[in-house]
Order: C-alpha cells, then structure tokens, then sequence
C-alpha cells in the first residue's frame, strides 16, 4: 500500500484530493508540495524527513508535457527513470509493476525528464526529446527520486499528459514564485497576453486533471 502521494500544490493536488474522497477507507495520506526543483528541494528537507520508515512507499502524481508525439492529452505515464542535468535516477521497480498492474493498459511506462523551468514552445520539447530520448517533462520528478533514495524510501511517478509535444504553450516560468506557486492574477495576465496558446493549455489541463481525478481514485 502506498502511504504518501506526493502532489504539485494547486489544481492537481484537489483534482487527487477528489479522486480519493471518492474511497473513504484509502489510507494514503497526500500532501501538496511547491511546484519546481529548488522549492520542491526545500519543502523535503523541512518537511518529509520523517518518512525514511521501514517499507514506506511513496508515490508522485500530477500533470507533465509530452516530449513524444507518442503520447497525447490525457495520457497516463509511469516513469521507468528520470534525468536532469545528465544526471539519471531510477524509480522503484517493484513498485513500478505493483502500480502497473493495478493500472492495467491504460498505463505506459516512460522515460522523464525534469526542468528548471516551464518548456513551453513545440521546437524545445523535440530538442529535448532528441538530446535525452525522454518522453515526458516535468519540474519536480528529479528532485523527488533524489531525496527519497537517500532515505532507501521506494518512490514512483505516475502523471497525466497535458500538454502535447506538437503545439506551444504559454511561459508560465516567471509567474511561478520562490516559494513554488502560481498567484492567480499574475497567471490570468500571462494567459490574456497568449490566447490561442492559453485556451490550448487550459483545455489540455482540465482534460489531464479529470484524468488525474479518476486514477486517484485507484489508492
């Protein structure tokens, strides 16, 4: 049983909140962490030291861009490893196969790629894809496999595709705060300055968090 579900604070920590409500009896405890690698980092070290438990599981689920025309909208995604920086870390295999098979065929298992900031434009996430055959990008993957493995705490990754690898989507990496946060009103001016681009990652979202909500509900 997986006791600690790790989730970006936000739309997708109440999208997974949702999912689980739907099971009163879940015994997974979920906690919302700041979005991006140096918040993410901080918020460990404060926060989840205690969790270095005999056989403690620890899973991280929410939102991620596709790097791969393979995968589309709505996607689900187990990551196999994740790399940052030329540096890899590899989940937890066990675990991987225990989620996958609970899952079934309506999840696949991919290679991440974590970044230091929103890869918003259609050309970067093909560079991307190119220089470290990833599938799939994220801001915290890295940073969560790193610390837990230092604690011999099993971890896994399972996201949702929202955006895919073929269309732009708004820079949102100057409205992210220290602290791993994106205030509305900052959010809604970046969006207003990007339509076309905005509505595409809006519908992308709302469809990966119904998505989300529903695999929730699987823990």
């Amino acid at each position: 049983m997986i006791q600690t579900i790790l989730v970006p604070q936000g739309a997708e920590y109440q999208a997974v909140c949702r999912g689980l409500s739907r099971f009163p009896g879940s015994q997974s405890k979920v906690i919302a962490v700041p979005l991006g690698m140096q918040a993410l980092r901080q918020f460990l070290k404060k926060n989840c030291q205690h969790l270095n438990q005999l056989n403690q599981q620890v899973l991280l689920m929410g939102l991620c861009g596709s790097l791969n025309e393979r995968y589309s909208i709505g996607d689900i995604v187990l990551y196999q490893d994740c790399i940052y920086q030329g540096k890899l870390q590899k989940c937890d295999s066990i675990l991987n196969k225990s989620i996958h098979k609970q899952l079934g065929d309506k999840v696949s298992f991919v290679k991440g790629v974590t970044s230091d900031r929103v890869i918003s434009l259609a050309e970067e996430k093909r560079n991307l894809h190119q220089q470290f055959g990833a599938d799939v990008v994220d801001m915290e993957g890295f940073a969560t496999l790193e610390f837990f493995q230092r604690l011999g705490v099993s971890v896994a990754i399972l996201r949702v595709v929202s955006d895919d690898s073929l269309h732009d989507i708004p820079d949102l990496t100057s409205v992210i705060t220290a602290d791993g946060s994106l205030p509305p009103l900052p959010l809604a001016w970046k969006l207003i300055r990007q339509p076309l681009a905005a509505i595409r990652l809006i519908r992308g979202s709302l469809q990966g968090l119904k998505v989300l909500e529903t695999i929730a509900s699987c823990f």
